[in-house]
């Protein structure tokens, strides 16, 4: 299992949000990568994909850090 956990602090807005993702296998040999997201301190929202391989599931995972990157978010 790989995680990675994001920040983004907005002091416009009096609010900071967060975004984890996460890469596990499962029983299938099949491999998910999960995606959540929220506020802090609220409930957040949550996205399960399934890859074939390792190897897709950490393109499509490296894929989101990057685009949350480039949005704002700090990883912790």
């Amino acid at each position: 299992m790989t995680c990675c956990l994001m920040f983004r602090n907005d002091p416009n807005n009096a609010s900071s949000r967060f975004y984890r993702v996460e890469i596990s296998a499962n029983l299938f040999q099949e491999f998910s990568v999960m995606r959540e997201w929220g506020n802090v301190g609220g409930k957040g929202r949550q996205i399960i994909r399934l890859f074939p391989d390792l190897l897709s599931a950490s393109h499509a995972a490296d894929n989101v850090r990057k685009t949350n990157l480039r949005r704002g978010y700090l990883k912790v």
